[in-house]
């Protein structure tokens, strides 16, 4: 659904109204490469962000030897130059600021969205804050809140007086706890930086959260809140020995837990991917590494309750873990519903008693 709303255009008289897209939010690459793989499950979300990269320099590479790219019912890619001469001999102005690059979209591609497309009216609304992306910066992972960490928190209309007694960005746990943040660095309209203090909240499974902004935009303004889509989620600490519960909701009891595994070292980090299957309906787990697009192992798929046996990568300090899937159910509604398809859980796992 295409959502808009309608605008005053205070450059007119008498007053008219400008019609103005409103996203619902921001896919990068690898959004559309969990796409393609939900689509495609041949391709591996990883393999498909690769081929996506490769793609953007295969184009770079094209236009650097002056040609014009063209994907077939979709987008045409050329150099276009800005800047005047006064002569028809003076030389070129600086690259940097004359050469550009212009992107057109094909007529085929334009009539297949216009057929396909059903649009939703917004009420005129009042400025707000629009959380558009969360990222640790240390580790380089979107969504993930580590109290040792760094948030880079992005978007438009952010910029709030720490010093007001209204304005605050908090971050708060799905079942239980809620902070001020306050150790807030960079605050501009369009980011924010600030190491985040995560409250701790009843059980060690229960790691997602929420984050919000509440500011406003004049001195006795109306307090406004924009409230992030998605979840943060909190790295969690286990041992191989605790049973302990991971891939989980604001429940009382788990949705998955660890039985066992096995490390080459006595500590190591490693992330759980749940991808749910859109053909298949079903949900596939495996192992990958600290880096989006880096070394992964091979998926398991899953479709009720029982165990679920991961392998690690070659020459991986994770070797396997042994996870039990407890609540398969409320585990496929909470990855299809809440996370549009794709939950990770980073875990810092120990042998260490």
């Amino acid at each position: 659904m295409i959502q808009w709303r309608p605008e005053v255009n205070p450059l007119t008289t008498p007053p008219s109204y400008r019609i103005r897209f409103v996203p619902r939010g921001t896919a990068d690459a690898q959004d559309i490469a969990g796409d393609v793989s939900r689509s495609q499950p041949n391709f591996s979300p990883e393999a498909a962000e690769a081929v996506l990269s490769a793609e953007d320099e295969a184009i770079l590479a094209r236009l650097l030897s002056g040609e014009q790219v063209t994907k077939r019912g979709s987008f045409s890619y050329y150099l276009t130059f800005t800047g005047r001469m006064d002569n028809p001999d003076d030389p070129l102005p600086p690259l940097e600021e004359c050469l550009q690059v212009s992107i057109r979209v094909s007529q085929t591609f334009l009539e297949r969205l216009r057929q396909a497309a059903q649009t939703e009216r917004l009420p005129m609304s009042e400025k707000l804050p629009v959380i558009t992306s969360v990222e640790d910066t240390v580790l380089g992972l979107k969504d993930v809140l580590r109290a040792d960490g760094m948030l880079r928190i992005t978007g438009s209309n952010l910029l709030f007086d720490r010093n007001d007694s209204v304005s605050e960005c908090v971050i708060e746990g799905t079942r239980s706890g809620r902070i001020v943040q306050t150790r807030v660095g960079t605050i501009t309209n369009t980011e924010i930086v600030l190491m985040p203090d995560v409250p701790g909240q009843n059980e060690s499974w229960n790691n997602e959260y929420r984050l919000s902004l509440t500011t406003r935009y004049t001195v006795n303004g109306t307090p406004r809140t924009g409230i992030y889509k998605r979840m943060l989620r909190r790295p969690l600490d286990v041992r191989l020995d605790s049973n302990q519960g991971i891939l989980s909701g604001s429940g009382t009891n788990p949705f998955v837990r660890i039985s066992s595994g096995w490390l080459t070292a006595a500590e190591a980090s490693v992330r759980v991917q749940v991808l749910r299957d859109v053909q298949e309906g079903d949900l596939r787990f495996r192992l990958l590494d600290m880096r989006e697009g880096g070394a992964a192992g091979a998926e398991v798929r899953i479709s009720a309750n029982g165990p679920c046996a991961l392998l690690g990568w070659p020459g991986g300090v994770v070797g396997g873990l042994d996870l039990i899937v407890e609540d398969y159910g409320n585990l496929l509604t909470m990855v299809k519903n809440v996370y549009g398809g794709r939950l990770v859980d980073i875990l810092n796992i120990s042998t260490l008693p």
